[in-house]
């Protein structure tokens, strides 16, 4: 088995869609990689919503909480997601480079929980193949439900 892959997961207030694709990347690969989130301009909290819209999913939340892209420019991250046009063109420089992607999903924050889920089902459905196909990770995410 190859080494742990370390991705992070960049958005504005990192306190919706980032958190929630932490938390399923982390699920999907079980190990195979480290999903980590930060924000440009971080919140205080995670968005209600977004706990639970990943607890209705019997996704762990434990640890989840708004970062700053200052707290994990030192980690050895081998991909950064963007998932919001601000943070793409806000995405700070890296001291090597490191491939990133951009996959846009609809900010929820503020909206009813439905809307949370469906942005958690859309980040399941999109964002996993696309990590998979860039890291090389094909035969390891999980197929499960959430």
């Amino acid at each position: 088995m190859t080494a742990q892959k370390t991705v992070l997961i960049l958005c504005t207030g990192n306190s919706c869609r980032s958190q929630m694709a932490e938390a399923i990347l982390n699920h999907a690969f079980d190990g195979a990689l480290r999903a980590l989130s930060a924000g440009t301009a971080p919140q205080a909290t995670v968005a209600d919503g977004a706990i639970e819209a990943l607890r209705l999913a019997g996704l762990p939340t434990a640890g989840l909480h708004p970062k700053d892209i200052d707290a994990v420019l030192d980690e050895p991250i081998d991909l950064v997601v963007t998932v919001c046009d601000n943070a793409r063109e806000s995405c700070p420089v890296f001291p090597r480079p490191i491939s990133r992607i951009h996959v846009p999903f609809h900010d929820p924050h503020g909206e009813p929980l439905e809307r949370f889920i469906a942005v958690r089902d859309d980040i399941r459905a999109r964002l996993v193949p696309a990590v998979r196909e860039v890291l090389g990770l094909e035969d390891v995410a999980r197929v499960s439900p959430v």
